[in-house]
């Protein structure tokens, strides 16, 4: 039987970190090797999501898509991937930033940890995280349901670690994995309690 703690934490919406690395470990969007398998899956990805969390670099970056919504690209993958992206509600958390032009993002006005307590205590589709800093201060809150590591056959020799000043092991069940035929691969995992 199940207790009333492990009911709450079923019923409650997942936060998943999704993100793309390098072979070396580094995240830098730039650097992958996305194709339109990729975009496909991230498109599919986004539909599932009610909300995606941004710092501020990472939403700067993002915004390269809006461009697609007004100048589509020959590419379907990518103009599917831009309205896919465009549509999800992004919460943006940034100290300096004090609007957003992008509709459909919004600047947090709480702390992270309030913003997502919230978020997954209320019903709906999953949350997602997609940027560095962000993931890294989650974690260390223990609030990442799922990590959803997207690793590109490229070594990029330096950048950004994805996990970097984290001073707690932590161990992870690998749940699942998908791999494109680009060569890049899509680790699932969830955080153990030890």
């Amino acid at each position: 039987m199940k207790t009333k703690n492990q009911e709450d934490k079923h019923s409650m919406r997942k936060l998943i970190a999704a993100i793309n690395m390098t072979l070396d470990g580094f995240c830098d969007h730039t650097a992958g090797l996305p194709d339109e398998e990729i975009h496909q899956h991230y498109t599919e990805l986004l539909g599932q999501g009610d909300a995606i969390l941004y710092g501020r670099t990472t939403y700067q970056l993002m915004e390269f898509w809006r461009t697609f919504l007004e100048n589509p690209s020959e590419i379907k993958s990518m103009n599917d991937f831009a309205i896919a992206i465009d549509n999800i509600p992004k919460i943006v958390f940034s100290h300096t930033l004090n609007n957003v032009e992008w509709k459909s993002a919004t600047i947090a006005n709480r702390d992270i940890k309030e913003t997502v307590l919230e978020l997954k205590q209320q019903s709906g589709k999953d949350i997602f995280v997609g940027s560095p800093g962000l993931i890294i201060q989650l974690m260390k809150l223990n609030l990442i349901d799922e990590f959803q590591l997207c690793i590109h056959p490229v070594v990029a020799g330096n950048g950004l670690p994805l996990f970097e000043n984290i001073n707690d092991r932590t161990i992870f069940k690998l749940v699942k994995t998908k791999v494109f035929n680009g060569g890049a691969v899509i680790l699932h995992y969830e955080p153990r309690n030890e």
